[in-house]
């Protein structure tokens, strides 16, 4: 805490862009909330979105990366339309991401100076998908979004190959356009921001830990940026679904760090990228 007190004196920036952020996350909490708590619970629907947040959240907690395209991937599988489905993750993304993107905050793994260069452009390009997401017929874009997951689950593969360490530059004008890209991406996709941005941190040469790290600590306000700009346009937000994925993330936090620790991350990747590959194939197919 002393370190992040210290951060905020030198950068009143950061003060700034932190107070900002809870009181969105806080209006948006108190206007999606209490709408769910009067329905009624769907226990067999929980007890579903409970499973695909724990195994999208173990897959995330070991690689880095994927939660919000495994996630999204299986709801447009069993039908659920693009706009709702990105809503739901990005809700409990919130969350999930808290957990995560302050325990690398935590451990040292966050560097400011390179957060400071995608977090607005991050943010700025969620407002705009969440939006472009939430206009568009969900039936008319469901094939393109299969691709879009098509090609994040071969960039996924693609990682299990290892490329030449580079020489991170200092002074690289294509981070904000990266991070816009990959904001944009995360929400009409549902997720993306991991494997776009974090991967490209690791290929431009960056240390893996600061590269996940810090990519994890913006995707904390890119996933409030999606949510908030969802809540306004999609109506059909429902506690069972939102809240199975924000329990079943947060359970599955401790055997991520598990199996981190002892399945072989190639494995992973392979598994993971074939799943979503699978998947979209399934959705591509279906929305013919």
């Amino acid at each position: 805490m002393e370190r992040l007190i210290i951060k905020i004196k030198e950068e009143p920036y950061w003060m700034a862009f932190f107070v900002f952020s809870a009181v969105v996350l806080a209006l948006v909490i108190f206007k999606t909330f209490p709408p769910m708590l009067d329905s009624a619970m769907d226990y067999e629907m929980f007890f579903w979105f409970l499973l695909v947040g724990f195994v999208a959240q173990t897959i995330d907690g070991a690689l880095g990366m994927a939660y919000g395209v495994s996630s999204n991937s299986i709801l447009l599988g069993i039908g659920i339309p693009p706009a709702t489905a990105s809503a739901w993750v990005h809700f409990a993304q919130v969350f999930t991401s808290l957990a995560s993107g302050f325990s690398h905050w935590k451990l040292g793994n966050v560097k400011w100076h390179l957060a400071k260069k995608i977090l607005i452009p991050g943010v700025c390009g969620a407002i705009i998908g969440a939006i472009f997401l939430s206009n568009v017929d969900g039936d008319a874009i469901k094939p393109f979004i299969a691709v879009y997951l098509f090609v994040m689950g071969c960039i996924i593969l693609s990682k299990v190959i290892k490329y030449k360490k580079k020489t991170v530059k200092k002074q690289d004008k294509s981070l904000p356009y990266l991070a816009s890209v990959g904001g944009f991406a995360d929400a009409i996709g549902g997720g993306g921001w991991g494997p776009i941005v974090n991967s490209t941190l690791l290929g431009k040469g960056h240390i893996p830990r600061y590269a996940i790290g810090t990519g994890n600590f913006v995707e904390i306000f890119v996933s409030l940026a999606s949510a908030s700009t969802f809540v306004f346009f999609v109506k059909d937000l429902s506690l069972a679904p939102v809240l199975g994925l924000i329990l079943g993330g947060v359970i599955a936090a401790p055997f991520a760090a598990y199996i981190c620790k002892k399945l072989n991350p190639k494995i992973l990747l392979v598994m993971v990228g074939v799943l979503i590959i699978f998947l979209s194939i399934r959705t591509f197919y279906l929305s013919l």
